[in-house]
Parts: structure tokens; C-alpha cells; sequence
């Protein structure tokens, strides 16, 4: 029962991605290849691989990570936070600063990793770049081996699923039916590498993963059947 985890235990999530080059011709030709193939079935006839690598974002092995978004709660007497901060930069040195978060504060047994679609985005996201870069996972993302309730992680989705595993429901809609703030600020997720490259606005991308983490927050408050967090209890740090 989700009542019964200590909110306190739970790191909330969100990262943004970007395609590794800015555009398809900075690739060399061998990745260039690679690309057409591995996009081969979902391109079908209706896009050149050039034309489809604005998706790029979306594979760890074409794509980077510019930002990783957390929040977490602190729990002092009767008072309640939601504290949010976020690591961006050079990539390894943010997934090493990520990887450090969670060896050193997130890395107990009763800690749990929590995020929408995070279980098939944003968790393997992280754990294959850190591979790619020569970071040694932390233990909260090695999951060799593990059985499937042992893995140390939820997923909104997922617990919105009730086993319905053909269901997707974004954070955005469900934010919406559960009468929760909406998520997002003034960009979606498509527009993420056109902010990145070419507006080069780093903080713009931050602010919409940050409400992405607290909207996640939100709908989980939402189905302990909490009270939701208000604007004087989440904290930036």
C-alpha cells in the first residue's frame, strides 16, 4: 500500500534529453548508419533518418541528458516541504553528481526512486548513460539480477495502469482529471532540443523539469489521498 511508504523515503524524478549532436550531419557516417537502422521500423517510408533525428532525444544510445530534476520531503514536526533542485552542465559530471545524491542519501534499503514513465524512460535513461560515460551505477539503478519486486522504484503510470499494461496516460492529462496545477510551463518535450541548441536557455528547460518533479509529487499525494503540497511548502535549493 502506497499509504504506508514514508513520504520522506522517496526521491521524485524527471530528466530532460536531447539528440548527442545538434543536427543529423554532425554524426560521423558510421553512426549515421546506425541510425537509419536502428530507426528503420519507425521511420518506415514517411521520414529520411535526417528528418527523424529530431527524436534522437528519446534513445539513450543517439541522445544526452541535459538536466536531472529531484525532489524529495522534509518532514519537521507538523511542518512539511518539497524540496527541489536539479543537476545540468557537462553530462558526466551531473550523472556523477546524480550518482553521488544517491549513494549518499537515497542508497538505503527503505529508499525508492518515483517518476512517470520512469521505470521505462527515465531510470534505464540515466543507468545507459552512465554506463556509456564510465559511471559505476549506484546500487538504487543496478538492477541485474533483480526480481521485479525487488526493484527499489514506482512509477505513477504505472500505478495508474491497475494492470492495464496497454494504457499510457501522460503526467500532463492526468495532472488535469486529478485537479491537480499543470505540470509544464511554456514548452513541451519536442521543444526541448530547439531550447537547448538554439536558444541556448539551460534555465528554461530547468524550470519545466522542476514542475514536471512537483506535479509527479502532486499525483502521488493525489493517490495516498493526501493533502496536495501548496506553493509555501516547495522549496527550490
Amino acid at each position: 500500500m502506497i499509504q504506508k511508504i514514508p513520504l520522506e523515503n522517496i526521491l521524485f524524478l524527471d530528466i530532460e534529453t536531447v539528440p548527442f549532436e545538434e543536427n543529423f550531419n554532425s554524426l560521423d557516417d558510421e553512426m549515421k548508419l546506425l541510425w537509419e537502422q536502428k530507426t528503420q521500423y519507425q521511420r518506415r517510408d514517411e521520414y529520411t533518418p535526417e528528418a527523424f533525428y529530431e527524436r534522437a532525444g528519446i534513445w539513450a544510445e543517439f541522445g544526452r541528458i541535459v538536466t536531472i530534476s529531484v525532489g524529495y520531503f522534509v518532514l519537521k514536526n507538523d511542518i512539511r516541504n518539497f524540496r527541489v533542485t536539479s543537476f545540468f552542465g557537462e553530462e558526466k559530471q551531473l550523472l556523477q553528481e546524480f550518482a553521488n545524491l544517491l549513494n549518499d542519501h537515497f542508497g538505503r534499503a527503505q529508499h525508492i526512486l518515483c517518476g512517470h514513465n520512469a521505470k521505462e524512460f527515465d531510470i534505464p535513461f540515466i543507468a545507459r548513460r552512465m554506463i556509456i560515460l564510465g559511471i559505476q551505477l549506484p546500487e538504487k539503478l543496478n538492477l541485474f539480477g533483480k526480481k521485479p519486486w525487488e526493484v527499489p522504484h514506482l512509477d505513477t503510470l504505472e500505478l495508474w495502469k491497475f494492470g492495464d499494461y496497454k494504457h499510457f496516460t501522460s503526467l500532463k492529462l492526468l495532472t488535469k482529471i486529478l485537479g491537480i496545477p499543470s505540470s509544464k510551463g511554456d514548452i513541451d518535450g519536442s521543444q526541448v532540443a530547439h531550447v537547448f541548441y538554439v536558444e541556448k536557455d539551460i534555465d528554461r528547460i530547468i524550470t519545466y523539469c522542476e514542475k514536471d518533479v512537483i506535479a509527479t509529487a502532486q499525483v502521488f499525494l493525489r493517490m495516498r489521498r493526501d493533502e496536495l503540497l501548496i506553493d509555501d511548502e516547495i522549496l527550490h535549493v
